[in-house]
């Protein structure tokens, strides 16, 4: 996890809280996060790194949408830096 960008930090909890979102659907919440609005040139790299590192899986929903969901490696990752923030973290 700590080899991880923060915007790749960032895209683990946002396909935590959902399930088996699309690369659009992504996109969408973590715009409504970020400041400057995220292209399609860096989401999907960013999802590939983050399926390389086998953290999250791909999958079809169809001919043309992938969906994204946390591997059980993903999910302790996403719990350790959980648990990790929390010890320093009270808001």
């Amino acid at each position: 996890m700590d080899q991880l960008t923060g915007f790749q930090r960032d895209l683990l909890y946002v396909i935590a809280g959902k399930d088996r979102p699309s690369g659009q659907a992504i996109l969408d919440d973590i715009n409504s996060y970020i400041d400057q609005p995220v292209t399609h040139g860096r989401l999907y790299p960013n999802l590939d790194t983050l399926v390389e590192k086998e953290l999250v899986e791909k999958g079809q929903l169809d001919r043309r949408t992938n969906y994204y969901a946390l591997t059980p490696k993903g999910r302790r990752a996403l719990q350790r830096r959980q648990e990790w923030v929390d010890q320093y973290v009270d808001v």
